[in-house]
């Protein structure tokens, strides 16, 4: 079988892209875009988390909201596992929650004495708290943070780590 070939045409810009498409493709030029050839070595890049020096106490799946003002309604932050963090030097627990997939942190606070933990109007797997300094974002920011679980059971467990790194936290501050 033969290709079809153009007509004829008066026009010299009609025959010059005639014979751009009609010529042999470029080396290296592949359906795709450039054809690389060779082998890629990368290397292991050790990252700092900053999770390094600490001991999970206790960590599971969960949703995380906050409290919009300005909307006056609940936005998602992110679906992830939320950790208890107990520091090994300094023995201070916090709350860590990152993004599944990205990583980010969407909650980051010291689970200090001062926080009340309210159980959520209408829920038996949820919880909600107001912290003072947030430090999930560039700079502190007062937050107000909703947390769903999937079981009642899970929710009853994080109220329990909740109050358990309260009274820690508490004795520490004590001495």
């Amino acid at each position: 079988m033969t290709e079809p070939q153009p007509a004829p045409s008066s026009s010299s810009a009609e025959a010059e892209k005639v014979e751009e498409h009609s010529g042999a493709a470029a080396p290296g030029d592949g359906e795709d875009g450039p054809k690389i050839e060779g082998e890629a070595k990368f290397s292991a890049v050790e990252t700092a988390t900053g999770e390094e020096n600490e001991d999970v106490l206790w960590k599971k799946r969960a949703k995380l909201y906050r409290f919009d003002k300005e909307s006056n309604q609940w936005k998602e932050r992110g679906t992830g596992e939320v950790k208890f963090l107990c520091n090994t030097a300094s023995k201070k627990i916090r709350l860590l929650m990152r993004r599944d997939g990205t990583l980010k942190l969407c909650a980051n606070h010291l689970v200090l004495p001062t926080l009340e933990l309210k159980p959520n109007v209408g829920s038996d797997r949820s919880w909600v708290w107001h912290v003072a300094g947030d430090l999930s974002e560039e700079t502190p920011v007062d937050e107000v943070f909703a947390i769903r679980f999937q079981s009642p059971e899970l929710a009853t467990e994080f109220k329990t780590q909740f109050q358990d790194s309260q009274t820690k936290m508490k004795a520490l501050e004590a001495s």
